[in-house]
Formats: C-alpha cells, structure tokens, sequence
C-alpha cells in the first residue's frame, strides 16, 4: 500500500500539491488524470524517491519492486532482444554467469547457474521477451537488431519491453501508448489487464483509461482526489460533486443572507440582542463551501476551407514507397540500386466531408501513403491527381520539433502571412488558447501539449480543404482532445486522420481503410471488431503471412490479410447457426455484464477498504478477469450475429 498523509509537492517555486491523504492499495490498476502542468509526473518521481516531500509524508514499502520506462535509451550495440531480456536483472545476470562458466569449463558454477535460473523461470525468458517485442510491433528479424539501429519512437518502444520485462510489485506508465500504433496500444490493454502488480498510469487516452485502470486518481488546483472506476465513471462521480457542492454552496449563501440579514436589523435593540449574538456564532460556524469554479472550456475553431472543390485528391495505381536514387541523396545504409516498394495498387481518393481513419501497425505504410498523398513522397509510379485549389493541411509526427525555436506564436504566423496585421493574429490564436500576451511568449517554454497546439494553430490559419493527420494528439491532454475532436467534426473539408486514440479516431472517421500487407484496402467494420480481428491473428510463431516488400524492409511483424469473396459465394458459404448455441452465447453475455456490475457495486463501497486491502485487491482482480473474459464472450457472440 502506498500512503500519503498531508503530503506537499512544490517543483521550484510553484506548489503542485498540497493537503494530499490517500492510500493505494495493492492489486490497484490506478489511471492518474489531469490538465498538463497539475504535477503527475512528479507525482510519480515522489515515487521512486527522485524527489522529496515539500511537507508530509509519502510512505512506500521498502521492499516494493517498482519499474517504470526510461526516458532515455543509449545507442548500444546490443541487440534489440538482450536489451529488453536485462529488464530481468537477475535473469540476466544468471545467463552471464551460465555463459562464464561455460567458456571457463567451470561445470561446478554451471550447475548452480541453472539451479539458479530454475528458480527464476529464467529459461523462458528469451521467449518472453520475445513476446514483448511481438506484442509492440517488433518483427522477428528486428529482435537481433541492434538499439542503435532504432529511431526515437522505436527505442521508446524498447524501452516499455524492457519495464515489462523487470519483474516488479509496481508498475509506473507516464504516458505509454505515445508513440505506439493502435494495434501496439491494444495489446499493451490486454497485457497491463494480466498485471498482477500494482499499475499507476498517467495517460490521455480515454478508451485505454476505460479499459485498464479500476481506479482515478484525479489532480486538480493542487488536490489529489481518488474516485473508484474508470475515466467514464469517474466523469461521472466529479459531475455529480461538483452539482452537489454548487448545491450546498448555493444553501448555504441563502442562510448566511438570512442570519445576517436578522443580525443587522436586530443587533441594536436590547430586547434581540441575545438572539443577535446566537446567529452571530451560527454565522461564524458555517462550514464556508466554496462555489464551484467552472474550468475554462477549451474550444478550438478550423477555419472554413478557402475554396472547397470536389475531387480534390486522388491516388491512381499508385506505387509508394522509396526510390534509390532517393536513398542515395539522403546517405541511406546499407544503398541499395533499387526502389523499396511500401505500398503498391494504390488506389485512394479524397471528396469533401470524407472522414477516413487509417488503420495498421507502425511500418505497415500509413505514414508513407500520406506522404504520397502530401507529395512530399513522390510515387514509384502510377498517378497523384490534386485539384488546383487543393490546399493541404498536414500534420507529421515531426511537425511540432520543426517549430522555431526562440520565436513567438505571433511570429510564426507572421512568417505565413506578413502583411496581415498583428490584431488578426491575436483573435485567432485566442481561439486556440494563446490569450492576450501568451501570444508573444517564446515558445521555448511551452509544454508539449502547447506546442502541439500552436502548430495545429498554424495549419488551421491557412484554410486548408484536406487535413492529413498523423498522430495529432501526441502531448495533448483530455480536454484539448475533445477540444480537437469536435473542431475536426465541424470541418467542411476531407480528413485523413492517423491516431492510436480510440476515442478521436472513433469520433471523427466514418470510413477506415487498413494499410497492411502492401496494400491498402477498405475495413467494413468499426474499431471494435478491428481489436476483434487483431485478436484472432495467429500467436507468434505461427506460419507468417507473405510479407511485402515494405513491411519486411521496415521491420514490422507480419499480418494475415483479409480476403473478401465475392458477395454470392460469401452468401453461399455462409453457415447456418445453432439457435441454441447463439442463445447460450447471449446468455453468457449477460451473465458476465451481471458479475461485473456486482463486482462494480462492492467495490463502490467504501467499507471494502476500511476491512483491508486483501479484499479490495481480489475484486480488483477479478474485475480485470470478467472484463477479459467478457471481450470474449461478446466478439464469439459478435461472429455468431454475422453468421446468423
């Protein structure tokens, strides 16, 4: 159990958290929310002991095991494998003493090397290792790839392997599925769910928060307020306080107008005098519940598209990918004299008002298809027709480091349009939330998250008719997504969106297309039965799928495609299902949704606490395992309805 009494945290000056008294418990999978800059992550150095209590106390048993994913990974020429496998320190440090030995002809010490590593497990630890890797988009040839050899937003990856490889009794994750593909983020879901550990995790995505955490723990104005559930239940609760607390507020104003209303009127005659003095005390002893402070809504506006033609962009037979020629400018290695075709019969095109998410693992090609359709990434072959009023807003994975450093908002607009006067820069970076002289502030010392804003700021200002977005809501936070999420649901333009948030993607797209096995095909189907369909992919090891030229190229796990057969011989081939067997299946369905909200209702109690943490803890467990099992038991009843 981790417990904070009176406990302050202060970063410099500024005072994060104060008056915190709370206590987690053991088997607890925590989703730590709030606004950028409400001290989370320092919550979570308080924790490892990085820094100390301002006031109070933070008490964490010693013996505890806690991971938690590095924020920096050297360039080592260890493989990808071994990097991830040291996570075990002691596994690892058994193999090193098995290989000494070994070489040294020390059978003595390898005979307790491998008592040692029975008692470890550690003879499975390669494998599960490996398994990690599979789960975050690593492709077999990748796993004796060296560190190195990896980009940023790969090592970040390795990285997470390596804390979910250490052996732990707490697991902290600031931000995990940054930098993952929604494929990635959804088996990272069903393995935090298997977590036996204590799990505290700091994310912005909702629908992970949904589906993983058991309880919130919620920072705001300097407090630190547990709700039991998930982000769903805890917008729920809050909403309900807050009502309720306007409400007292509100009763209480009315009976402090009352008494002092008597006190004035009553005060200078003899005769009221006593009863004067009673309500004066009264007056003095009401309890002062504050009114609720409404936060600021944050609202962003996309201007309407300067000009809004149809047919605005088109793909024909389009083969992308890389040339040679293209490589060799850029001291690509090892050079190659031929092209590395990613994507191939390509055919995509883009009206106003389409709304299209796409859909795949990380080097499956969806990068690489919106850089052709930017033209930025010029095709292999076939055609990239553009209307000539296209106007193309982009957002890349890289959009926000090019901002210029030491510069203001007003200046980089001022660079896009030079003649405009500074009053109309003012009024529209208001509406993205750069108020009065936040404006001119240097950029150097925004967060992430501002930034991210100011360069979807700078898109929205040239009135574009396409956005292409790939991963737009890296670093931003709950409310600026909703934010994001309605601005992109007004757009009178074409949207091509890439994002791993379930929640913005589900939002905005109406139609999906999946970017896999080199190609490019629609998905008929929502994101519940993608995560159904990535489910039943075959388990590693299994015989992989023919890979293209691009996905072998770039590393990534292969995947099974979806073949689709013509509609009379899908209607042919159809089964007939048992009725029996389908009511059974809706049956368990129910049964399960009833155990879970009992399972909900006792953990809602707070005498479950009072009692212990045992209890509490195996509820938690338990509630993990119907969520799992009823996933289950819905897509089997899902197949069931479509072979109906």
């Amino acid at each position: 159990m981790i417990a904070f009494r009176n406990f302050a945290l202060r970063r410099g000056e500024r005072l994060l958290l104060s008056d915190v008294d709370l206590a987690l418990h053991a088997g607890w999978r925590v989703g730590v929310v709030g606004r950028n800059g409400t001290g989370k992550s320092s919550l979570f150095a308080a924790i490892r002991g990085e820094v100390e209590a301002d006031r109070g106390d933070l008490d964490v048993p010693g013996r505890v095991r806690i991971a938690s994913v590095a924020q920096e990974t050297p360039s080592l020429p260890d493989a990808a494998i071994d990097f991830v496998l040291s996570g075990d320190t002691d596994v690892a440090a058994a193999l090193r003493a098995e290989a000494e030995a070994t070489a040294a002809e020390d059978w003595e010490a390898v005979a307790e090397a491998h008592h040692r590593l029975a008692e470890l497990n550690g003879y499975d630890a390669t494998a599960r290792a490996g398994r990690l890797l599979h789960g975050l988009g690593f492709g077999a040839e990748a796993h004796q790839r060296p560190v190195s050899a990896f980009s940023g937003g790969w090592r970040v990856r390795l990285n997470l392997a390596r804390a979910l490889m250490m052996p732990s009794d707490m697991l902290l994750l600031d931000e995990p599925t940054n930098h993952l593909d929604l494929d990635a983020v959804l088996w990272l879901e069903q393995w935090l769910l298997k977590y036996p550990g204590t799990l505290l995790l700091i994310s912005h995505d909702r629908e992970f928060l949904d589906n993983v955490a058991t309880h919130t723990l919620h920072l705001h104005d300097g407090k630190a307020k547990l709700y039991v559930g998930d982000y769903t239940a805890f917008e729920r609760q809050r909403s309900e306080h807050l009502r309720q607390q306007q409400i007292a507020h509100e009763k209480e104003q009315a009976e402090r107008a009352h008494l002092q209303s008597f006190i004035d009127r009553f005060r200078a005659q003899a005769t009221k005098a006593r009863q004067a003095q009673s309500r004066i005390k009264r007056l003095a002893k009401l309890a002062g519940t504050e009114a609720v402070r409404a936060e600021r809504e944050l609202r962003i506006e996309l201007p309407a598209p300067h000009k809004l033609p149809h047919a605005l962009l088109r793909l024909n037979d389009a083969r992308c990918g890389y040339a040679a020629s293209r490589r060799a400018a850029n001291h690509e290695s090892p050079a190659t004299n031929h092209d590395v075709v990613v994507l191939d019969g390509v055919g995509f095109g883009l009206e106003p008002g389409d709304r299209i998410g796409l859909l795949g693992a990380n080097g499956a090609g969806k990068s690489t298809l919106v850089k052709s359709l930017v033209g930025e990434l010029p095709l292999l072959a076939g055609e990239r027709a553009a209307h000539p009023d296209l106007r193309i807003g982009y957002f890349a994975q890289h959009t926000v480091e090019a901002l210029k450093a030491g510069t203001s908002p007003i200046d980089h607009l001022r660079e896009l349009a030079p003649d405009s006067p500074v009053q109309a820069f003012r009024d529209f970076l208001g509406k993205w939330n750069f108020p009065g002289d936040r404006a001119f502030e240097c950029i150097d010392t925004f967060s992430g998250g501002e930034r991210a804003r100011l360069a979807l700021a700078l898109i929205a200002w040239r009135q574009p008719n396409v956005l292409l977005l790939d991963e737009p809501t890296n670093h931003l936070d709950l409310d600026m997504r909703e934010a994001l999420a309605e601005a992109l649901s007004d757009f009178e333009g074409a949207i091509v969106l890439v994002s791993h948030d379930r929640h913005l993607i589900g939002l905005v797209s109406d139609t999906f297309w999946r970017v896999a096995d080199g190609t490019v095909q629609p998905f008929d189907g929502d994101l519940d039965e993608y995560a159904a369909w990535l489910r039943s992919r075959p388990a590693p090891g299994a015989k992989p799928a023919p890979q293209s030229t691009g996905a072998a190229s770039l590393g990534v796990a292969p995947q099974p495609s979806i073949a689709t057969p013509p509609a009379d011989a899908a209607k042919r081939a159809k089964p007939k299902v048992n009725p029996h067997r389908l009511a059974r299946a809706e049956a368990r369905v129910q049964e399960l949704e009833a155990e879970i909200a009992a399972v909900d209702a006792e953990l809602a109690d707070p005498a479950v606490y009072s009692a212990g943490s045992a209890r509490a803890a195996e509820l938690a467990r338990r509630q993990g395992e119907l969520r799992e099992t009823l996933e289950r038991a819905e897509a089997e009843l899902l197949a069931l309805y479509e072979a109906a």
